[in-house]
């Protein structure tokens, strides 16, 4: 007999695995997403990826402000839900929620737990030059990604990879998992495993001001930088006095010293060397503010970049 499910996720992430539901043997009653907010340069009210599917395929929509509100609570107990799964949902379950269905909720979390618990665990993962992540399917506890995990899988983080690509490939990787979890979850109770408090890392999220690029670092750590504040907020240094974001990298290997840390000493056809201490990135693809995302040789003759050109960094705020 199918399960009744009610989803619980907001962005792009959590749609692999609304649609990895809506295709297996169970049911979707119902979704929860967070209310529809202002996005954008032009700050317009625009739903997110999970209401755009929800409403595309008529299920019931529920966007409370508050989850412990007695109406919210009540129209959730009404879909009658058998289990409650979780992706990218944006917040902190009450424990009066998570009590109510008799098989309780689960989490699609894009990272090996205990490692990089909290709100941006793909980006924290690649700024911390980490090779590998992967996805946990965990039961939800009030603490933040605390409870015990039902199902991972490891997954290799390519050494050029943004947290964009990557998350995608999580969002990808998480939705079998979950649908095989919950499989295995109709065939009888789960092994759960409690997590080791002594390896937790928490991924705090992403501010503005960690866009500031400072090229008097090793080079690993800036094309890490720039690869790991995707889409969002980007790094950025300044150009003649003007904003540039940085959009893709790679790491110069056979260079050891470049000169003074962002100073522009090679232009190549498909690249920007950039100086940074020790070593040198290859700048890709930039962005000057407000303009679109440029390959390096387009970019070049607009900027009247030559090489001895200099990034500087961002005032400190």
């Amino acid at each position: 007999m199918p399960r009744r499910v009610v989803f619980f996720g907001t962005p792009t992430f959590a749609v692999p695995s609304l649609s990895a539901l809506l295709e297996s043997a169970d049911q979707v009653v119902g979704v929860v997403t967070q209310p529809d907010r202002p996005r954008g340069r032009g700050q317009q009210v625009r739903p997110e990826a999970v209401k755009l599917i929800a409403q595309a395929r008529g299920l019931r929509i529920l966007q409370p402000e508050k989850l412990r509100e007695d109406a919210f609570l009540s129209a959730f107990q009404a879909l009658e839900p058998d289990v409650a799964v979780v992706a990218a949902y944006g917040r902190i379950l009450p424990t009066r929620l998570l009590n109510l269905p008799r098989l309780g909720f689960i989490n699609v979390h894009a990272s090996l737990l205990p490692r990089w618990r909290g709100a941006a665990p793909v980006h924290r993962a690649i700024l911390a030059g980490d090779h590998r992540t992967g996805v946990t399917i965990m039961r939800v506890v009030p603490a933040l990604d605390a409870g015990p995990m039902l199902a991972s899988e490891t997954v290799d983080i390519g050494p050029d990879e943004t947290s964009a690509e990557l998350e995608a490939r999580l969002a990808s990787a998480g939705a079998k998992l979950l649908v095989a979890t919950m499989s295995r979850m109709g065939e009888g109770p789960l092994v759960e495993t409690p997590q080791d408090e002594r390896l937790v890392t928490y991924a705090k999220r992403l501010e503005r001001a960690e866009s500031r690029l400072d090229f008097a670092g090793p080079a690993a750590s800036i094309h890490d930088q720039i690869r790991g504040l995707q889409p969002w907020p980007l790094a950025a240094a300044l150009l003649n006095g003007r904003r540039v974001l940085f959009h893709r990298s790679q790491i110069v290997s056979d260079i050891l010293d470049a000169g003074s840390p962002g100073t522009v000493s090679a232009i190549e056809p498909d690249g920007i060397v950039v100086a940074t201490r020790p070593g040198a990135v290859r700048i890709l693809e930039l962005q000057a503010e407000g303009r679109q995302p440029l390959a390096a040789a387009a970019f070049v003759p607009g900027a009247r970049l030559v090489p001895g050109s200099q990034f500087h960094p961002l005032p400190l705020t």
